[in-house]
């Protein structure tokens, strides 16, 4: 049964994948990658192996399946930082190293057009997990607020930042408190890609800042949003015909949990929740920075959104958030009630605008930045 199990394991994963390697062999790239990355010991764990398709040449890094069966069976990463006993909030080296091994046992593969790239993504990864924890935001349904002395509000444009004022420092203000002193109001969706953004600024100053500049300016007369945002700064794997395993996450994606009750989905804010994952099997909870959400808290919550709908004094439909805490709480304290939530809630999502029985709120897609490196970025900027 084991080695049913493994051989499985090759058919599904593709870890990383590299183009135009050159002359290098591709063992010898593979250990240049994971010591640039400070992870070296990993080498021996590691199938290393060039290829040719229609994209032309390529060199491919894979976890060995036995270790993917040991340490993430079924590609649930879900449980990896504490299988490999890690310290992810303490240690940027820990982070890197479930980022890292997440990528290396990927069913659809990380594309990189060199190992600057790939680099560049981790570091990305890294700097949007570290804002996601320290993002911290006032929920409204209806107001949005900035800090004024970095953000003005145009009628047309939504919230552009003031001339001179560092994008990066516009960005922190406006989502850690801790910097700022103060909670704003915006939504969930709008925060994940202040805090994505962020991710991509801080590395492109590092990397690319001609295009950082760029960036910077775009901010001060047009900035991306919505859908918009979604096809400037985003790669997306999985489909609804393909979906992604479900309990497989790498830290820095970006997920979306569906409300799969029609009735209190129609209430403003509670179509479903944007959230960034962390990496430990915890994702980011805007509202309460220090009470992240484990895939189990968010399926409760979602579940109960359902239980909090009434209508306010205008007739609009709302959701009491008090109501629902409570309602969460009494379930967590009946493990068959947990149980049985869950086994409801940890479905794939249907297509929106499609509400069953049968709909969980699990996406079957993953988001993540494109490639930002001199040369080889894909990440075009409109013109204001």
């Amino acid at each position: 049964m084991a080695n049913d199990r493994v051989e499985q394991t090759v058919d599904i994963c593709r870890g990383c994948r590299v183009r135009d390697p050159g002359n290098t062999a591709p063992a010898d790239l593979c250990a240049s990658v994971l010591k640039r990355l400070g992870l070296g010991d990993l080498f021996p764990l590691v199938i290393a192996k060039s290829g040719v398709d229609a994209d032309g040449s390529f060199f491919s890094m894979r976890l060995r399946p036995e270790q993917v069966e040991a340490w993430a069976p079924d590609l649930d990463t879900l449980k990896l930082a504490s299988t490999l006993q890690l310290d992810t909030l303490g240690s940027a080296q820990d982070l890197t190293r479930e980022i890292i091994v997440s990528m290396l046992m990927a069913p659809i593969a990380f594309e990189f057009p060199s190992v600057d790239e790939l680099v560049s993504a981790v570091r990305i990864r890294i700097n949007i997990v570290q804002a996601a924890r320290k993002t911290t935001l006032a929920f409204h349904t209806t107001e949005a607020e900035r800090p004024a002395d970095c953000w003005r509000y145009d009628e047309d444009r939504g919230f552009v930042i003031r001339p001179g004022v560092s994008l990066t420092t516009a960005l922190i203000k406006a989502t850690q408190p801790e910097v700022s002193g103060t909670l704003y109001s915006f939504s969930c969706y709008r925060a994940s890609e202040y805090v994505i953004l962020l991710g991509i600024a801080q590395e492109l100053q590092h990397c690319n800042p001609a295009l950082y500049a760029k960036l910077q300016t775009l901010w001060t007369e047009h900035p991306i949003k919505s859908g918009q945002f979604h096809d400037v700064f985003l790669r997306e794997q999985g489909s609804m015909d393909q979906p992604l395993p479900s309990r497989f996450f790498v830290p820095g994606d970006r997920t979306w949990f569906r409300n799969p009750d029609e009735p209190s989905a129609d209430a403003s804010g509670f179509e479903g929740s944007w959230v960034m994952y962390l990496g430990g099997g915890l994702f980011n909870n805007f509202w309460k920075r220090d009470m992240p959400y484990t895939l189990t808290d968010k399926c409760l919550e979602i579940y109960h959104w359902r239980h909090g709908l009434y209508k306010d004094e205008q007739g609009e439909e709302r959701v009491d958030e008090g109501k629902v805490e409570q309602l969460v709480q009494a379930s967590m304290a009946n493990a068959q009630e947990v149980s049985r939530i869950v086994a409801l809630m940890q479905r794939y999502r249907e297509p929106r605008g499609v509400y069953t029985a049968a709909g969980g709120c699990l996406d079957t897609t993953r988001e993540f930045a494109r490639w930002v490196c001199p040369g080889t970025t894909d990440l075009m900027l409109p013109s204001p």
